[in-house]
């Protein structure tokens, strides 16, 4: 699978990778383990060792196409794994049980909430333990070793606890192809005693297993089509609005068929930007209600028929639910189901065979994509800067617009961040990721980690606000250690500035670092690292020149001063709009 593409559950190949022969550790459940691990594609894991993995890890290292990526810490692990995941099509972390399990949760929650397929597991205790009355390190002190397992219960699609050989075979494959068809975390537990004994359901090597493709309802999705092609046939200026479900159907080059075939303008939601062609002739924008892009929101609200393509409607996409959507005019077309209206819908019809279906009964229709080009005014350039002025945020990301490239990949942390990204116009085959679902600030330094291990042919640009960088900076370490050549922009605007915009007070206030500082020292003079501060557009251009120049082989960390009051406007009326819905009174009783 090529890096940089995404992915959704029947994005991986049917017949996995034939085994490799000839190694000279055979039929243990470690090696089953890594052997699998290299069959679905994962060449790196991300792992925090501790005394209940060490003989799994020794395992992992054994195996010569898998690398061994160690992290400060298991929140980072997780974040890595959830990266790379959107890199590559599935990614595994390897953590310690309890402390490291319930370190690793938030991460793995994150994951699930955007739909990736990442292998959690973990070093549990002796297979004798289980059932004794014994407390065990690494527990809360009570002889139930569940806790873990009830944690990720809530989290994963499937858990695993592996405590005897004789099922240990049937346990790692079902979880790990859950994973796969659910493009969902799983949890997996292996006992610490077990890696290294040989076990007769072991094969020297692993017979590649089947992910049997999912078939549409045939009946289903011709009456799907039929009433959809009615539906949108019928109407004067429909539009398409893809969706972030897109990855998970796996269902990119199905939309663009449709969008070539209908005519429609194509609109993308906030949470599916890199999904969705933006070089295609008919993108139009973000559809983010009261922050879409200019004449985007127009063009979708006033339209007479619109469908969105695996959409996820909440708070923060629908802007403080304030979207001017009326659900008698939209069909709502989910990885498995279609909803037309207020009326019909149609399960067991597979998003990718609907949409191929679709575009061959739908009349061609460039009424809405002419509206939108009367009304289109271009976005005017920042005003130009005077000499020593500080830097403006809308300055920083007019040339972060002119270093993108199809080999480069956008990672936007949750706050400002994500509006000031959203506006960057992606060239074909640049990557983009932001987990707006979750919204765990701190997720991108252990996301551009593992997406730049996954994804090497691609330079990663990540954006990130100074609140965030503290949560999780400690993994900057690790990029070093790995050669990355990540380019990061620290943006040092004194606080949690999203924050400020929804609900103001001293806590979003933060002790500042001198960031570059802190990086230097993780440097310690092993491995290449560039650091520059930033606070006007000279110094900018020139630090962009040295990065992409002579230290384009080495990690280069920006910081740049902002004001702490330079913020999109799409934020400004976003915060407002979401404060107003997190107040809202008690309901009467």
């Amino acid at each position: 699978m090529e890096a940089g593409n995404k992915i959704g559950s029947s994005a991986h190949p049917t017949s996995l990778y034939p085994p490799v022969r000839g190694h000279a550790s055979t039929g243990t459940l470690g090696r089953h383990l890594a052997r699998r691990l290299v069959e679905i594609g994962v060449k790196d894991v991300f792992s925090v060792p501790g005394d209940f993995n060490l003989t799994l890890l020794d395992h992992l290292i054994a195996e010569p196409e898998l690398n061994l990526v160690g992290c400060c810490n298991e929140l980072n692990a997780g974040y890595a794994a959830d990266g790379y995941a959107r890199a590559k099509g599935v990614g595994a972390c390897v953590v310690t049980f309890t402390v490291g399990g319930l370190s690793v949760l938030n991460a793995i929650a994150g994951a699930y909430s955007e739909n990736l397929p990442v292998i959690c597991i973990v070093g549990g205790p002796n297979s004798n333990d289980y059932g004794t009355n014994r407390i065990l390190h690494h527990t809360i002190g009570l002889p139930d070793f569940s806790q873990e397992l009830r944690c990720f219960q809530t989290i994963t699609c499937a858990q695993a606890v592996v405590n005897n050989l004789d099922d240990a075979h049937e346990l790692l494959d079902t979880a790990i192809s859950t994973a796969l068809k659910e493009s969902k975390p799983v949890y997996i537990s292996i006992g610490c005693n077990l890696p290294g004994i040989p076990h007769p359901t072991f094969a020297r090597d692993p017979v590649p297993f089947f992910l049997a493709p999912k078939v549409s309802n045939e009946l289903g999705l011709e009456a799907a089509v039929e009433a959809t092609a009615n539906f949108l046939n019928k109407a004067v200026k429909p539009v398409l609005v893809g969706g972030p479900k897109l990855r998970v159907a796996n269902a990119k080059d199905a939309f663009v068929e449709l969008a070539d075939a209908c005519g429609y303008p194509i609109a993308v939601m906030p949470s599916g930007k890199g999904l969705v062609p933006e070089h295609h002739p008919h993108f139009i924008g973000t559809y983010w209600g009261a922050v879409s892009t200019s004449f985007c929101g127009e063009i979708v609200e006033s339209a007479d028929a619109y469908v969105f393509i695996g959409p996820i409607f909440n708070d923060y996409s629908s802007v403080g639910y304030s979207l001017l959507i009326k659900k008698e005019k939209a069909i709502i077309v989910q990885p498995n189901r279609v909803t037309i209206g207020n009326g019909p819908s149609f399960g067991w019809v597979f998003m990718a065979d609907f949409l191929s279906a679709l575009a061959k009964k739908l009349k061609k229709n460039t009424t809405a994509v002419e509206n939108y080009r009367r009304i289109f005014v271009p976005p005017g350039m920042p005003l130009k800067h005077g000499n020593d002025e500080p830097l403006r945020v809308n300055v920083l990301f007019k040339h972060i617009q002119d270093m993108l490239s199809k080999d480069s990949a956008v990672i936007a942390e949750t706050g400002d961040s994500w509006f000031n990204c959203q506006k960057l116009h992606l060239p074909e085959n640049c990557g983009y990721e932001f987990q707006m679902q979750y919204g765990s600030i701190g997720w991108s330094v252990g996301a551009t980690l593992g997406y730049a291990q996954a994804a090497k042919g691609k330079r990663v640009i990540a954006c990130i606000g100074d609140g965030s960088f503290q949560v999780t900076a400690q993994d900057i370490s690790t990029m070093i250690r790995c050669g990355q050549k990540s380019i990061i922009f620290l943006i040092n605007n004194g606080g949690y500035t999203i924050e400020v915009e929804i609900h103001d007070g001293p806590y979003n206030v933060i002790k500042n670092w001198n960031y570059t500082a802190f990086v230097d020292a993780i440097h310690n003079g092993e491995g290449r690292c560039w650091t520059a501060k930033v606070r006007t557009e000279d110094e900018l251009i020139d630090a962009i020149a040295a990065a992409t120049g002579e230290k384009k082989d080495s990690l280069c960390f920006i910081e740049v001063f902002a004001h702490k009051d330079d913020t999109s406007k799409e934020l400004l009326e976003w915060g407002s709009r979401v404060s107003s819905a997190n107040s809202r009174p008690p309901n009467p009783q």
